[in-house]
């Protein structure tokens, strides 16, 4: 029996990324110094605790406590620019994707950041049969942040920033570069396009043809006062802090 094979470039298309910033933890960093004299009597309050996400040196995505409230706060999307105008998206080819986090709230603070691939249909949808490692996130090694391997998964990356950061601080990048690896090619299944009597023509079909990269992520912040237990309180992990204010994840 004969058979034709028909190969079908991937038509691979590049989903908007929508970016998630968490509400970060307050907690005890609502702190008051109360200050009293026999002419006046002085309150000062310190409730300010903030990330924002930078993406290639670019502010995305932020969120500030700022007057008791979550009110200054701001969201965008990632990947916007990853691909030159006229160009398609090509798997195996690395693209700049820098991601930092700036405190640009009013006190040190610990940060961490989760990573979300996955691959979407037409219509938004998680498509949970395709493997989203082959969306690859080149991290930045000797940085400062390290991956919580317990916390990880195929499709999380859970990144934690071990320094305190200061107010007005940058991290470094905790990733350099992002690409679909080349295996992509490998995942193919045959279609039969025409049976007849002389045999059949089947054609060879990428399964991500036609699904979307999408990427996500999340940055929430928890202050340096009593830090241990103000990490295992808003994120469930157990941490120790060095002389220097290095964390130490368990």
């Amino acid at each position: 029996m004969k058979k034709k094979r028909n190969l079908k470039i991937p038509a691979l298309l590049l989903g908007v990324s929508v970016l998630l910033l968490l509400a970060s933890t307050v907690g005890s960093a609502r702190a008051a110094l109360t200050y009293y004299s026999e002419n006046y009597a002085m309150e000062v309050t310190v409730s300010s605790i903030g990330v924002t996400l930078a993406e290639n040196g670019k502010p995305v995505s932020y969120r500030n406590y700022l007057k008791d409230d979550w009110s200054d706060s701001g969201s965008g999307e990632l990947l916007t620019d990853l691909i030159p105008a006229g160009e398609r998206l090509i798997p195996g080819k690395t693209y700049p994707e820098a991601l930092s986090v700036t405190n640009s709230g009013a006190i040190d603070s610990y940060v961490r950041v989760l990573l979300y691939r996955s691959w979407q249909d037409s219509a938004g949808g998680k498509v949970t049969s395709l493997s989203p490692e082959l969306i690859e996130f080149q991290l930045t090694e000797g940085s400062g942040w390290v991956v919580d391997e317990k916390a990880s998964t195929p499709e999380r990356t859970v990144l934690y920033y071990t320094k305190p950061l200061a107010s007005q601080a940058d991290t470094p990048a905790l990733c350099e570069a992002v690409r679909i690896s080349n295996d992509i090619y490998r995942e193919v299944r045959e279609e039969i396009v025409e049976e007849t009597a002389e045999g059949k023509t089947i054609r060879t079909v990428y399964l991500h043809d036609g699904y979307y990269m999408s990427v996500e992520a999340e940055v929430d912040a928890v202050q340096t006062h009593n830090a241990e237990e103000a990490i295992k309180s808003a994120w469930g992990v157990d941490v120790t802090v060095g002389a220097d204010g290095t964390l130490n994840i368990r």
